[in-house]
């Protein structure tokens, strides 16, 4: 069916561009996955605080090797843009941010994340999520990011709040995890706009401050 207008978010940015490593600071970079990160991840989901937010359970290494694949794979489909947290200098694995259940027609995404056991306490997750949100809205357009969690989660919530998340209501069993259904805690940020100029229209005032640059 025709659409009105175009999507918000250009499919080229991920068709037609290879993934790009982020910056994230102090040492961290987000960067593409690899086949050779199955074991970590693997590893990483041994962790009880990892299993219990996630219902997929990892049962060998191989299996793992093709989650990953997957996660590789999705960014030139426009399914997911999934990145692991490396540190910048061994690339050793930190962690995991992604953007899924995107929609690009109407610039929205989810956010996800998790971060390895001997990572924690560092300040990664926050870190690590405010350098997808900066390209989500400054490079690739998105107009609003979603974060949903568990209410039981009070660490993602934490994450969620200190990178600027709002919460903005409970889905209602809307989250199924090992022990069964849980209510999930909605946050979501919407891409800043700039403040109108004079002489500037509602409808010029109103657009993204960022574009995609081709």
């Amino acid at each position: 069916m025709p659409r009105s207008a175009p999507a918000i978010v250009a499919a080229e940015t991920f068709t037609r561009a290879a993934q790009p490593v982020l910056p994230v600071g102090e040492g961290l970079v987000l960067r593409p996955w690899l086949r050779r990160d199955g074991p970590e991840v693997y590893a990483a989901f041994q962790d009880p605080a990892i299993a219990r937010w996630h219902v997929r359970t990892a049962d060998t290494v191989e299996e793992v090797g093709d989650w990953v694949d997957s996660w590789a794979r999705s960014w030139s489909s426009g399914a997911a843009a999934n990145w692991a947290v490396a540190d910048s200098r061994s690339g050793r694995l930190m962690g995991r941010a992604s953007l899924h259940h995107m929609e690009l027609w109407h610039g929205e995404a989810e956010i996800a994340y998790w971060v390895i056991p001997a990572a924690r306490g560092r300040g990664i997750a926050p870190r690590a999520v405010a350098a997808l949100v900066g390209w989500a809205f400054e490079v690739a357009g998105f107009h609003r990011l979603e974060l949903r969690h568990s209410v039981h989660n009070a660490q993602s919530c934490r994450v969620a709040c200190k990178s600027g998340f709002i919460l903005e209501g409970i889905n209602r069993s809307a989250g199924l995890h090992t022990d069964g259904w849980h209510d999930m805690h909605l946050h979501a940020r919407i891409q800043p706009v700039r403040p109108a100029e004079p002489g500037l229209s509602y409808e010029a005032a109103t657009q993204p401050v960022f574009r995609l640059r081709r």
